[in-house]
């Protein structure tokens, strides 16, 4: 059994370089326990991201060993080869310090995307029920548990060369609403996806699938994005 790990960690900004550290193998050690035990025993400096270490917030994501991961769910004897791990901050966004990087431009995406529920109704006015079992509730639900963690964007090989692109998570989140009968915001909205750095940008390479910790599929969202605003198009309402 190994009984250290060989560790090597982003430090710096854009133009940094990997650190190297052992640190003590444990049983049911996660990634976020390592980063932790350097930051706590090794070196006080070391810049990174947590908070709830249950995976319910994903402030904790970072690239480990090449692949974008919430640190907090992933135990090292899943991912450790030989008993080596490289940990990088998130890819595609500008990188602050060590593991935590720039989100804001993630943020402001979704603020692109009218990413935001516009109510059609006001606290005065009495709440309408939802059926669960109808085919836009269904769509909505399948999408709705994003948090915002950014490790599809992450893993979004349109992102990476197309920094214009909206993205997996925000684009999802458009679709949530899209099905959202009690929102107003879907003219404007259905103009902002389909715009240049909009729907029709994704490929379909399904990266957001396969790196979701939720298991979303926003390449799913997206696919049904693209359906409502070629349909628009031919109706004439996209001009």
């Amino acid at each position: 059994m190994t009984t250290t790990h060989k560790v090597s960690i982003w430090r710096g900004g854009a133009e940094g370089e990997y650190a190297h550290y052992e640190v003590p193998a444990r049983e049911s050690q996660t990634v976020l326990d390592v980063v932790t035990y350097v930051q706590r025993h090794l070196d006080p400096t070391l810049t990174y991201r947590f908070a709830c270490r249950v995976g319910m917030c994903g402030s904790c994501a970072m690239t480990v060993n090449g692949v974008p991961r919430w640190t907090c769910r992933t135990h090292v004897s899943k991912v450790t080869g030989g008993g080596k791990l490289k940990i990088g901050p998130l890819a595609n966004m500008p990188v602050i310090k060590d593991l935590a990087c720039d989100m804001t431009e993630f943020f402001e995406k979704w603020q692109k995307a009218q990413s935001r529920f516009v109510p059609t109704k006001t606290r005065k006015d009495p709440m309408e029920p939802i059926k669960p079992d109808t085919p836009a509730r269904v769509a909505a639900n399948a999408g709705i548990e994003c948090i915002n963690c950014g490790v599809c964007y992450a893993a979004c090989d349109t992102v990476r060369w197309n920094m214009d692109y909206l993205g997996p998570a925000a684009l999802n989140r458009a679709w949530t609403l899209a099905n959202d009968e009690r929102d107003g915001g879907w003219a404007e909205r259905l103009k902002a996806v389909s715009d240049h750095g909009g729907c029709h940008s994704c490929r379909s390479h399904q990266s957001c699938e396969a790196h979701c910790p939720n298991q979303l599929n926003p390449a799913a969202s997206i696919a049904g994005l693209k359906r409502l605003s070629t349909s628009a198009y031919l109706k004439g309402q996209l001009k």
